[in-house]
């Protein structure tokens, strides 16, 4: 679990500093103040001036901002004023942190197609009262002398009844297992002869060119179904059939990213990317709080033809803030009692 604590406070470090960097240069690029570059949130611990702009590090690292004059209001004819712009070019700003997770994602998975990832055969669940559990295996469990689920599946039912030896690796090491699957007559339905749930993991390297093209595509497809993932969980909300199970938060990610750990460090830049991808999407759903929320009160403004009340932007970014906190403390209740 230590190496997920370790990994995870580093992936947050490089997602924060990528979409607040994503705010700060477009910001810059259309001639305004930065007043502050901070990671994390406060209390500041340090900072130092660096031209115009301060630079701080602060407190709890679960978080970052970018503090552009007028960002939150004030004399719009101020001289390099956010305020002061067009709507499209504050659009723009407020779009660039979620653009820059979006590439961040995309390099990365275009970095592991281009470095492959060794073919193997994966264990994601272990279930209860079976072969698998009383033998000891766990998930992340890579299967030893198999590249597809299908050829390990093919195996395990032509030998039902029968005592097989199973190679695993886990953790470095590599086990050598007796086990028996069971026969048709006695698998509770909906489970294998193990009572495991696999995914083949792995491909071979591409060169450049396709590794940019098929990251590209694997990212959109992602991004795809995350909103989709995302809808489909709102729609339940508001018919009382909303399930978190399917939902990590803090836990859940620090157990998700130990795991990928044990498989290899190809395996954590994945893990990167889709958290990436994931930050990107739910970074530009029209919630207050989020940048969608933010963009969905510059559609307003133009609609309107003038700002909204600052305060109201204030308080109902506040009351989105405080929602998105008591989300995160009930998903994260539920990883606590999922370990």
């Amino acid at each position: 679990m230590l190496i997920g604590i370790i990994f995870v406070i580093i992936f947050l470090s490089i997602l924060i500093l990528v979409h607040e960097t994503g705010h700060f240069l477009v910001a810059k690029k259309f001639g305004l103040l930065v007043e502050e570059f901070g990671f994390g949130l406060p209390p500041k611990i340090w900072s130092k001036k660096i031209g115009e702009t301060v630079y701080s590090v602060n407190a709890l690292p679960f978080g970052g901002f970018v503090k552009i004059l007028g960002e939150d209001g004030g004399n719009p004819t101020m001289e390099r004023n956010f305020a002061s712009l067009k709507i499209w070019k504050r659009a723009v700003i407020i779009s660039a942190g979620v653009l820059f997770n979006f590439l961040l994602g995309w390099l990365v998975i275009s970095l592991v197609f281009s470095i492959g990832v060794p073919q193997a055969v994966v264990i994601t669940d272990v279930k209860a009262n079976s072969p698998a559990i009383e033998i000891g295996l766990q998930v992340s469990d890579k299967i030893i002398g198999y590249n597809t689920t299908e050829e390990f599946i093919n195996y395990i039912n032509e030998n039902r009844g029968k005592e097989i030896n199973l190679k695993i690796g886990r953790n470095g090491d590599e086990l050598d297992l007796k086990v028996i699957p069971r026969m048709i007559k006695n698998t509770p339905n909906g489970e294998g002869a193990l009572g495991i749930g696999l995914i083949g993991a792995g491909f071979p390297k591409k060169n450049i060119g396709e590794s940019l093209w098929e990251g590209l595509k694997t990212s959109i497809e992602i991004m795809k179904m995350i909103f989709v993932a995302i809808y489909d969980l709102i729609a339940k909300v508001f018919v009382g059939k909303a399930n978190l199970e399917q939902v990590a938060g803090p836990v859940g990610i620090v157990k998700l990213t130990a795991q990928a750990g044990t498989l290899g460090f190809a395996y954590l830049l994945q893990l990167l990317a889709m958290i990436s991808l994931n930050l990107a999407v739910i970074n530009i759903f029209p919630f207050p709080a989020l940048d969608g929320g933010r963009l969905l009160f510059l559609a307003i403004e133009k609609i309107k033809g003038s700002p909204l009340n600052p305060k109201f932007e204030k308080i109902a970014n506040g009351i989105g803030f405080a929602l998105l906190i008591l989300l995160m403390i009930a998903i994260t209740i539920k990883d606590i009692v999922r370990l």
